[in-house]
């Protein structure tokens, strides 16, 4: 594959980010309540291990690999902790 396609097409998934991070951020700050919050939170994790992969396919350095590891489970420790301690909204 030609250099320039492959980046470009890089160039149009980081964008996609960048405008999912957007539409994510409004859906955290507008959730009505914390279940609205919480799964805002769980994409966000989602997506930073996915622009994590992008940026491993741009640079090819799998050095960030670890950080990727370690932001699931951080993302998956935050969940659980959060359901089981959540209370009723008003």
């Amino acid at each position: 594959m030609d250099s320039s396609l492959y980046n470009l097409f890089l160039t149009i998934a980081a964008c996609g980010f960048v405008v999912a991070f957007l539409i994510n951020g409004y859906r955290l700050l507008a959730g009505p309540n914390s279940l609205d919050r919480l799964l805002s939170l769980d994409a966000t994790v989602a997506m930073i291990q996915c622009a994590l992969a992008l940026y491993i396919c741009w640079t090819l350095d799998t050095t960030v690999s670890n950080a990727m590891m370690v932001v699931a489970l951080l993302g998956f420790i935050s969940s659980v902790a959060v359901t089981r301690f959540r209370k009723k909204d008003a």
